[in-house]
């Protein structure tokens, strides 16, 4: 039974020469787990708020949305805010109260409902998410992924049919994220309840859906089971990029029926198809530089005197000319250190180092000039203007000098930019100071595949001509792509650190797909090329034609 239908849909931003959404029109059956995807600025966000009356931009629309029979504009104001739930990629966006209490009450507050039956229905959605531990704290002290589960649960309380998430687990680290999505995908099942979500990190949500969805430039190109859009889009390499692992491997090495979808689908067709006697690649050795451009020596910092240590003796040296990427879980003490790096926190104990000066050594903002740089996970701190025109203008650069193409996004306002969008506008305001050394934390959030190759690129190009650059993010594929060392945070210092096949091949967790995948049967594949070369070298097995 159909619960939403979208019917030619056009949108326009205000003062917008292009069309955000082109004329969609899908539907979506009762009880239905969809995923949306499709590049950065394709109108994923734009789309997803016009099915939420009370979040839908302001501009010039055309065709009709309808939620069980009834145009979404003429839906009764109690159903509209609690049978249609939307969670939002940044929590602290959607978070409006203090205390985690309150924030699952407030929805039911607003609809006039009882308090015993608030009562009864904030303590069962509480002991759903397990939120029981935490369920007097302030929201201030919560992680990241408690953030995020606080707001699902604070929309499902009010007993949505249809619920809407865009790009939820951006922020969260791996084991966070896929824990996310589990738990989407046990509503689904366990209450029924309809789901659209927007999403980068496919990797586990489209093995878990029904329906795949992708849009392109505001047009719906591709609608259907999820292996059969990956049959009909494979030789789209711009969007296989963000395709499942298992999928991509398939694509590549030639397959042409069913593609797989999951790590065990994708292990069993390697193992199956393909002979394993060459089991390692050389790879090649990056020359260490002696030089240190950062390092840390026993830091340790806090936010307040009765707080514990953020920073617990860190000790870490970085080098000039790498790309350096620290992983590890929300709340671990990643940002803080990139902070306390760029002079934003001070230690209160240890010494930090930038090219061998401690960072009170660098005198009159002398360490922003042309030495320093650091890219914020909140980008959006660092717009100021009206246009990104003006952003370029204010920074000392204009869009023929930069290492990629934002032309089109000249004249819009900073805010109205989507997730990724934000990135890359940040990233050129950043980039026009010429840094030596650059700090980026999470610069892949709220990116396409297809635009996180293209950032790994420049990135690239950039250490090629000596910048260094240290990386916090939660992107394990992203890592494992672009850096020549990796590092594990956990407990305010590194735990371990490595080249990409060393760091990647010892983890269970912080690690690709395609390591999990090839594990046992290749000894150091983590990316991709890696595993189609291994595949390629070692030949089909006799017989074999593409079972899986």
């Amino acid at each position: 039974m159909e619960i939403l239908a979208v019917k030619d849909l056009k949108f326009s931003y205000p003062a917008c020469t292009y069309t955000a959404l082109n004329g969609l029109s899908f539907t979506l059956d009762r009880g239905e787990f969809a995923v949306l995807c499709g590049a950065t600025g394709s109108g994923k966000s734009t789309l997803l708020r016009m099915l939420k009356r009370e979040l839908s931009p302001l501009g010039t629309k055309s065709g009709d949305i309808i939620y069980n029979g009834t145009p979404i504009d003429k839906l009764n104001d109690k159903v509209s805010a609690s049978e249609i739930g939307f969670v939002m990629q940044d929590p602290e966006q959607q978070i409006v109260t203090d205390k985690v209490w309150h924030e699952l009450a407030f929805g039911l507050e607003n609809l006039s409902v009882p308090p015993a039956d608030i009562a009864r229905r904030v303590a069962e959605m509480a002991s759903y998410f397990g939120i029981g531990s935490w369920y007097d704290k302030d929201i201030s002290q919560l992680s990241g992924g408690q953030k995020q589960l606080l707001n699902l649960a604070a929309v499902l309380v009010m007993q949505p049919e249809l619920l809407i998430l865009d790009e939820p687990t951006a922020q969260l680290d791996p084991i966070a994220a896929t824990d996310f999505i589990a738990t989407i995908k046990r509503l689904n099942q366990d209450l029924g309840i309809t789901i659209i979500i927007a999403e980068h990190r496919l990797e586990d949500v489209i093995p878990v859906c029904d329906r795949l969805l992708v849009v392109e430039k505001g047009s719906l190109i591709a609608n259907g089971r999820p292996e059969n859009v990956i049959s009909d889009i494979s030789k789209r390499k711009d969007i296989m990029y963000g395709m499942p692992a298992a999928a991509r491997l398939y694509t590549a090495l030639g397959g042409n029926s069913r593609s797989p979808l999951t790590v065990k689908e994708g292990r069993d067709y390697i193992t199956t198809n393909y002979n394993n006697e060459k089991r390692t690649i050389k790879k090649e050795i990056v020359s260490n530089n002696a030089n240190i451009a950062l390092s840390f020596k026993d830091v340790y910092f806090r936010y307040d005197r009765n707080s514990p240590d953020i920073l617990n003796g860190l000790t870490l040296d970085i080098k000039e000319g790498e790309i350096f990427c620290i992983l590890g879980g929300n709340g671990s003490g990643k940002t803080t250190s990139v902070s306390a790096a760029a002079g934003i926190l001070k230690s209160y104990s240890g010494a930090i180092k930038v090219f061998g000066k401690k960072l009170k050594e660098y005198k009159n903002r002398s360490l922003y000039k042309k030495c320093l740089a650091l890219l914020p996970q909140d980008v959006t701190t660092v717009f100021l203007r009206n246009t990104v025109r003006e952003e370029l203008k204010d920074a000392g650069a204009s869009a023929n000098d930069l290492p990629y193409d934002i032309s089109h996004l000249m004249d819009k306002h900073p805010y109205d930019l989507s997730g990724g969008e934000k990135q890359l506008v940040a990233l050129a305001k950043v980039l026009a100071s010429n840094p030596k050394l650059l700090l980026l934390d999470e610069p892949t959030k709220g990116m396409d595949a297809a635009v996180k190759q293209n950032i790994i690129h420049i990135l690239s190009k950039l250490r090629n001509k000596g910048m260094t650059l240290v990386i916090v993010t939660h992107d394990v594929e992203f890592a494992a792509a672009c850096a020549d060392r990796c590092a594990m945070f956990f407990g305010g210092k590194i735990v371990s650190a490595g080249t990409p096949d060393s760091f990647f091949s010892q983890n269970s967790f912080y690690t690709t797909a395609i390591s999990r995948m090839t594990r046992g049967f290749y000894d150091n594949a983590v990316t991709l090329s890696d595993a189609v070369e291994l595949c390629r070298i070692n030949g089909k097995k006799e017989a074999q034609n593409d079972s899986h």
